[in-house]
């Protein structure tokens, strides 16, 4: 029997990378964890303000979650994480081979409907924007899937929990 792998569970804010990360997690029987713990205060006072990180401020951010990654690549884990860009992505799997990408997607309007209903959040909702325009999805070559946001979390998380299942069966 295979070991569960690091799953990153991905995509713009509003997509419900919170909810349904320790959903997922729960399903896989390994430990969870929020990538917004991994910022900077820094980061966090930027985004309230309704402004966009750039790759700078986002490099220590992803370094810190390729840690908890690597740290979990025995006994495996997933971690919620925007991951919006190629390189992004590369830079996880650098400290994590063989993590694997869940990506969240959904159409705008459904996005921008949740992150309206969202309380206390931090992440501005105009920012969505500036996501969606960053957001290169997961290329062929990438492991992972996508998968949609229309159902309810639980059944996001078991339709991610039986692909990736499958692909540790095929292994």
């Amino acid at each position: 029997m295979h070991s569960p792998p690091v799953v990153v569970v991905m995509g713009v804010s509003g997509t419900g990378k919170t909810t349904v990360g320790p959903l997922l997690a729960d399903l896989l029987g390994v430990a969870y964890a929020e990538a917004d713990d991994f910022h900077p205060p820094a980061n966090i006072a930027k985004m309230s303000a309704g402004i966009p990180l750039d790759d700078a401020d986002r490099a220590p951010w992803l370094d810190a979650i390729g840690a908890w990654a690597r740290d979990h690549a025995d006994h495996g884990g997933v971690v919620s994480c925007s991951a919006l860009k190629r390189d992004y992505r590369d830079r996880l799997r650098a400290a994590n081979p063989e993590a694997v990408f869940v990506h969240l997607t959904g159409d705008r309007a459904r996005i921008a409907e949740r992150m309206k209903a969202r309380k206390g959040h931090f992440f501005s909702g105009e920012l969505l924007e500036s996501q969606l325009a960053t957001l290169e999805p997961l290329e062929p070559d990438e492991n992972g899937v996508a998968v949609d946001i229309s159902p309810d979390p639980a059944a996001i998380a078991a339709r991610a929990a039986a692909e990736l299942r499958r692909r540790i069966a095929q292994n």
